[in-house]
């Protein structure tokens, strides 16, 4: 299992601010690592960083399972995840991270399948950028949208990482 990792803090990098009330904890996986973020009892974001934190890194039991979960992700051995989580957004944004979660594993859809699986086709652009704000990443799995022409798009965590996960999940799907 991935465990927390030692401070590695450069001197120039900055992460997005932690919200009061999250406890953040650090975890390296094959892609790089990831900061995992608990409120109360909820998972409420996963982002991919630059660096740890050290002075940060606060693991709990529930992102040490998340870990674990990603961990066999990572290994082909998952392809749901089941811890509890909450996602704070926009009405549109909600049906857009709701609609993601429908994706199956292994598959993609484009930006305009899941605009026109929530009855509007014209928002494409609007779910991109709910895309975007995705505070999830992989847990709702928001890799998975891509281009009409099939070209990946953008991806919070780099494209790098876009194309490693859906590689990833080309090669285990059942």
């Amino acid at each position: 299992m991935s465990t927390p990792v030692e401070s590695m803090v450069a001197e120039s990098t900055t992460i997005a601010p932690i919200p009061d009330g999250v406890m953040s904890a650090f975890y390296t996986f094959p892609c790089g690592t990831f900061a995992i973020g608990q409120e109360e009892d909820f998972i409420v974001s996963i982002q991919k960083v630059p660096t740890i934190l050290g002075e940060l890194d606060r693991p709990t039991r529930l992102t040490d399972a998340l870990a674990q979960q990603l961990d066999e992700y990572f290994q082909g051995k998952r392809q749901q995840f089941d811890v509890p989580y909450a996602l704070r957004g926009t009405p549109f944004q909600n049906q857009v991270w709701a609609q993601l979660c429908r994706i199956p594993y292994g598959e993609t859809r484009s930006y305009r399948d899941v605009a026109q699986a929530l009855g509007n086709p014209q928002a494409c652009r609007a779910v991109g950028m709910a895309n975007h704000r995705n505070p999830l990443m992989i847990l709702v799995p928001c890799h998975r949208v891509i281009g009409a022409d099939g070209s990946l798009g953008g991806y919070a965590g780099g494209i790098d990482t876009k194309q490693f996960l859906l590689e990833l999940e080309q090669k285990y799907r059942f």
